[in-house]
């Protein structure tokens, strides 16, 4: 039976077979019988690789963080999570680059990972648990981020809306030109991906 431990662009955690490109945590969130208890522990919430100087866990572990899994980095970021400073340390330099020269950005100096996720918790939810969807004109939207389309969610990418599943995208529509829509990927996170910042990608996005 699969664990509940993979990661909607909405910050949920569901069970399904499909483990997806990405791993990463939130920290502590099962009891000593695997299952979920709460739905984060702390506010350093990150999306690691996979693979990593040949590391190896077993799932679920007593007391320590609870491995999640995302079917891309977009999706990660979407419900989020930032990359890790260390198995992702490039990606993490190039996300704080990307952050400090955001559109409207008040400072050009470098973010810690501290103020980031401190950005950030207060970006993705409204209260605990809750996750925070604010509106904006799609036009401002780069692609990369998620937005809420006919109640699921929808990626933009590539002059297209692309629809999530645990398995990959599945549909594609035009994207529209104008118009405001509901956004899921963290205010923050989504002005950071306009200024240069591209995550990664499942393959059947293309």
């Amino acid at each position: 039976m699969p664990l509940q431990n993979r990661v909607t662009p909405f910050g949920d955690l569901i069970a399904t077979p499909e483990r997806g490109l990405m791993f990463g945590n939130r920290g502590v969130l099962h009891n000593h019988r695997q299952q979920i208890v709460r739905y984060n522990q702390g506010r350093r919430w990150i999306v690691c690789v996979l693979e990593f100087r040949g590391r190896h866990r077993a799932v679920m572990q007593p007391g320590l963080y609870t491995e999640l899994f995302f079917l891309d980095e977009a999706t990660a970021l979407a419900a989020g999570h930032r990359p890790c400073a260390e198995c992702r340390h490039p990606d993490y330099q190039q996300f704080r680059r990307c952050w400090a020269a955001m559109p409207d950005g008040s400072s050009s100096i470098l973010p810690s990972a501290d103020q980031i996720d401190a950005q950030l918790h207060q970006d993705r939810l409204t209260a605990p648990g809750v996750k925070r969807v604010y509106r904006a004109d799609i036009a401002s939207l780069a692609d990369g981020v998620f937005v809420l389309h006919q109640g699921e969610a929808w990626l933009l990418w590539q002059s297209a809306l692309l629809h999530w599943t645990a398995s990959g995208y599945d549909q594609r529509q035009p994207r529209p030109a104008y118009g405001e829509v509901p956004v899921l990927t963290p205010h923050a996170t989504a002005r950071t991906i306009a200024a240069g910042y591209v995550p990664a990608v499942h393959p059947s996005a293309d």
